[in-house]
């Protein structure tokens, strides 16, 4: 049973529903499909509170770097995704930021190098609608 915790500029989205997908850095138990995802935001403070409730519906792991992102979607092999790419991937790669709750991939490469630095490998974790705050 993960729980996450999301900060307070990504906590409207996913309460609403809007963003139903995170990164994270890879953990000593990774997500599994099928898991019971408890999304909060505040955690170990006084303003913890709960968002909802959701099933992870996919989990895979992903590269984050200073020219783009890689999703891999097998062990081996990996496809790179990548602004510098032709439309069809600058548009996948903005989907992705957008629905992680970024304007753009931009924004989302250099909250990561904020965050984290680059390059940046961990696991890619979506969600179904998640079940209102209990």
């Amino acid at each position: 049973m993960p729980a996450l915790n999301f900060q307070k500029r990504f906590a409207p989205l996913v309460a609403d529903g809007s963003k139903r997908s995170t990164i994270r850095p890879w953990r000593k138990r990774p997500f599994k499909v099928g898991d019971r995802l408890y999304l909060y935001t505040g955690m170990r403070t006084r303003l913890c509170r709960k968002l909802g409730e959701a099933v992870c519906t996919d989990a895979g792991p992903i590269r984050i770097d200073d020219s783009g992102l890689v999703l891999w979607l097998k062990p081996v092999s990996g496809e790179r995704l990548t602004p510098l790419d032709s439309p069809p991937e600058a548009a996948l790669t903005r989907v992705i930021a957008q629905g992680d709750g970024f304007v753009d991939f931009t924004d989302m490469q250099n909250w990561f190098r904020d965050t984290y630095g680059l390059p940046f490998e961990g696991q890619m974790v979506h969600w179904d609608t998640p079940d209102a705050a209990r």
